[in-house]
């Protein structure tokens, strides 16, 4: 069962609405998105990338700049060290991209998830040592790697450290004390001491603020970095940031990119994708996110960056096709594994933090099984499978719960770990399996009323003020995605007539929709059928949670009523 919940923020609606020639119901919308105020409402609206804050406000952005062009003087050899996912292969491809353009003696590496693991480690130390390696540049990486950029430090290398992750910190006294690791410079906008405005982006945005101050001190022209925008987009969406801030921006600015990019990588996924015009935050987040995190999950991301550094479009349509076919396989593994893990969770019931060992599950899979029992049952969840050595652990979470937090507090428990509130991972000896979920749970505060989803309808509003105007006014609050949810609106007593079920699947509803005033409009809905089946037994009114679309089909042009939920 959901709880629907009404935003009841308050502001002058009919005075924004005037003021930037929007729909009151607009207004509404932006403030319930905690956009307050008319500099931050102009910029919801209208800003663009020159309302960006300066790369040059990050701590210590200034250092790196300044190591990396000594380096490219003394033509020291440089590595890029990414990470398995989309954000680290974006990361990677733009800082190397932009290392090369302004002459940097530079390679990169992707280390892989089952015999390198996350981020640095010795052994990748000591073979960029091997390899002559002078200057070590993490990207998405890093900041957790206290004891790894100490060794590069004692080999004589220099290390950049550039990364969004949560600072690693130790609690001493009731107080936080961060510990950062002993890199030359540290670019993470997360830094307590950082006066930089934003600490929501990406690791492939944070490495776009990188290459944009290495650009301008180059006098590299501007027009060259929008290569780089349109993967610090993609990264975003794909890694799951709140679309809030300059995040949205960034998005907004590389989906209009998009399309029309010079990348052949780019440019083959969109076709092998049958992609063609114009490209949203959804087609990143469910169809090109997807294709480029599955060869890190079943093979090596290289091959992921190979597609995005690849300049023959033939090559590039290769390397697309496999990462398409690729992406099948995992969807064909992923749901042999959900299956099980339900089963285990099931057996579970009564434990508020779920931990759920899969010993037999492909470690690059846990993640998103465990997003999948999370949809299933709304509280943390924590898949746990067979490493090459130990057991690794990974974590999807709700809003009431912070997964690093609540990790932190078991770290003795723990060979490493790291992550975000919302999803976080480790690797752990088998022997402490058990006591990882006696200790989460005991610790865990979670009410049942935490567990129990949440719905925030924007506005309760009739069908009948829904027009074609209101809708296309609607895009200008794109792109949607964590943090700026496409808007939801509700309206009780509607009647559901004329209703046809269709699909191979039995899983798509069209119907006419009716309310008191005699208003009808056409709706669809997508989900449970059997709840659609008994509302037209019980023939009865209901209450609907809808956001409304403009339906073009056979030339016929209509508003239609998306249903997300019924009661």
């Amino acid at each position: 069962m959901e709880r629907w919940v009404v935003a009841a923020k308050r502001a002058d609606f009919y005075g924004i609405a005037e003021r930037y020639g929007i729909d009151p119901v607009l207004a509404r919308i932006i403030r319930n998105r905690d956009v307050i105020g008319d500099p931050a409402i102009q910029m919801y609206l209208h800003g663009g990338l020159e309302d960006l804050p300066s790369p040059w406000q990050m701590k210590d952005m200034e250092r790196a700049v300044s190591i990396i062009l000594d380096g490219i003087r003394e033509k020291k050899k440089m590595r890029v060290i990414g990470d398995y996912d989309i954000d680290g292969v974006c990361a990677a491809a733009i800082l190397y991209r932009g290392l090369e353009r302004i002459g940097a003696c530079a390679d990169v590496y992707i280390p892989h998830r089952v015999t390198d693991g996350y981020g640095l480690n010795p052994h990748l130390i000591d073979q960029a040592g091997a390899d002559g390696v002078e200057l070590l540049i993490t990207c998405d990486n890093g900041i957790a790697a206290f004891q790894e950029v100490r060794q590069a430090r004692e080999m004589g290398m220099t290390v950049i450290v550039t990364d969004h992750h949560n600072i690693p910190y130790e609690e001493k006294k009731g107080a936080r004390i961060p510990i950062l690791p002993p890199a030359h410079a540290v670019i993470n906008p997360k830094q307590e001491d950082c006066p930089y405005p934003f600490d929501g982006l990406c690791g492939a945005a944070v490495a776009y603020k990188l290459v944009t101050a290495l650009y301008e001190r180059c006098g590299v022209p501007k027009e060259e970095l929008e290569e780089a925008l349109v993967l610090a987009a993609v990264a975003t969406v794909g890694d799951v940031m709140d679309l809030q801030g300059e995040n949205r921006i960034l998005v907004k600015e590389g989906l209009k990119r998009l399309p029309g990019t010079a990348r052949p990588g780019l440019r083959a996924l969109l076709r092998a994708n049958k992609l063609e015009g114009e490209v949203t935050a959804y087609h990143i987040g469910f169809v090109l996110g997807p294709c480029i995190n599955a060869s890190g999950r079943l093979d090596t991301a290289q091959r992921s960056l190979q597609l995005l550094l690849e300049t023959d479009p033939q090559k590039a349509a290769v390397l697309a096709g496999d990462l398409v076919a690729m992406n099948e396989s995992r969807k064909a593994l992923t749901a042999q594994q959900v299956e099980e893990a339900l089963r285990l969770a099931g057996s579970d019931h009564g434990e508020k933090v779920l931990v759920i060992y899969l010993p037999g599950c492909h470690e690059s899979l846990a993640g998103i099984v465990a997003g999948r029992v999370r949809e299933q049952y709304h509280r943390p969840v924590f898949v746990l499978t067979d490493g090459e050595q130990d057991v690794k652990g990974s974590g999807r979470s709700i809003e009431a719960y912070s997964m690093y937090d609540e990790l932190t507090k078991c770290s003795d428990l723990f060979i490493r770990f790291g992550g975000h509130p919302m999803a976080a991972g480790f690797s752990i000896r088998r022997e402490y399996i058990d006591e990882l979920r006696r200790r989460l749970n005991e610790q865990c505060a979670l009410t049942d009323q935490d567990m129990i989803p949440r719905c925030v309808i924007d506005v309760p509003m009739p069908i009948s003020y829904v027009t074609e105007e209101l809708v296309e006014q609607m895009k200008i609050l794109e792109p949607f995605g964590k943090g700026n949810a496409r808007p939801l609106f509700a309206q009780k007593g509607i009647r559901i007539q004329g209703c046809s079920i269709l699909g191979k699947n039995r899983n798509v509803a069209r119907m006419t929709l009716a309310d008191g005033s005699g208003s009808r409009r056409q709706g669809v809905y997508f989900g449970d059928m059997e709840k659609i089946e008994g509302v037209l037994a019980a023939k009865r009114p209901v209450s609907i949670l809808y956001y409304p679309q403009i339906h073009e089909y056979q030339g016929k042009r209509g508003i239609q009523i998306v249903i997300q939920s019924v009661q």
